[in-house]
C-alpha cells in the first residue's frame, strides 16, 4: 500500500515510518496538516495514519474536510486522547479504526492490514486462487501446499493483484504501491519484481499488457 503518515512527534513518526516501510508499503510523512494537504493533492493513498493534535490544526477537523470532500481513503486515528467521548467523536468524522498512544507497533501493523483488507472488499485474510493459497494476515503463500519465500516488495505487488483479480495495473499504479516521494525508482524495477513473482507463482499466472500494464489471473 501507499501510506500517508500525518505526525509531528518525530521519534513516534520515525518509529511508525520503519515499521510502515519494513511491511514492505511505500509512506510519505508529514508533520502538519497543510503539508498533508499538499502531498494529497499530488497522490493516490490507500490508508492515512493520522494524529489528532498537529502544530497547525486539530486532525478530527481536517479528517472532517476529507470526508466533506468526498475522500473515502481509510484513515486510522492514532492520539493520546483516550476517552470514550474522544473516541466517539473521532469514529464519527470518519475514523476507520481508533489507536491509543502508546500502542505496540506489531499491532499497528495488524490493524492497518485489517483496514486495508475491508477496504479491498475481501475482509477474508485467506485467498485460494487455483493452487495458490494467500494468508494476508500471516503474510504468507503456498503453492501446491508448499511455502513460497517473498521479498516484502514482491509481497506488496502480489497483494494489490490479489485485492483486484483480474483488473489490469499500470506500471505508475504498481510504482505508487512500493515507493514514496523520497524513493527514487529505476526504470525496470516492477518488470523486475514481476519477472520475480512469475518464476515464483507460476509464470503464466501475470499477463502482461503491453503498454499498459499488468493483470493477475487465476491460471
Amino acid at each position: 500500500m501507499r501510506v500517508l503518515l500525518i505526525e509531528d512527534d518525530l521519534v513516534l513518526g520515525a518509529a511508525v515510518r520503519d515499521q510502515i516501510a519494513a511491511d514492505g508499503h511505500s509512506i510519505d510523512w508529514a508533520t502538519r496538516l497543510d503539508a498533508a494537504d499538499e502531498y494529497l493533492a499530488v497522490a493516490v493513498y490507500d490508508l492515512i495514519l493520522l494524529d489528532l493534535m498537529l502544530p497547525d490544526g486539530r486532525g478530527q477537523t481536517f479528517l472532517t474536510s476529507l470526508r466533506t470532500r468526498g475522500n473515502v481513503t481509510p484513515v486510522i486515528i492514532m492520539t493520546a486522547l483516550d476517552q470514550i467521548s474522544d473516541r466517539i467523536e473521532g469514529l464519527n468524522a470518519g475514523a476507520d479504526d481508533y489507536m491509543v498512544k502508546p500502542f505496540d507497533l506489531s499491532e499497528m501493523s495488524a490493524r492497518v492490514a485489517a483496514v486495508a483488507r475491508r477496504y479491498s472488499g475481501n475482509p477474508n485474510p485467506l485467498v485460494k486462487i487455483a493452487d495458490l493459497e494467500i494468508d494476508l494476515a500471516a503474510r504468507s503463500v503456498r503453492r501446491d501446499g508448499k511455502s513460497v519465500a517473498l521479498t516484502a516488495r514482491e509481497w506488496v505487488l502480489l497483494e494489490a493483484f490479489v485485492q483486484r483479480p483480474g483488473q489490469l495495473l499500470s506500471k505508475a499504479q504498481l510504482e505508487d504501491r512500493l515507493y514514496s516521494f523520497e524513493t527514487e525508482i529505476e526504470s525496470n524495477t516492477i518488470e523486475v519484481h514481476v519477472s520475480h513473482l512469475r518464476k515464483k507463482l507460476g509464470r503464466e499466472r501475470i499477463d502482461t499488457v503491453r503498454g499498459l500494464g499488468y493483470r493477475f489471473g487465476a491460471a
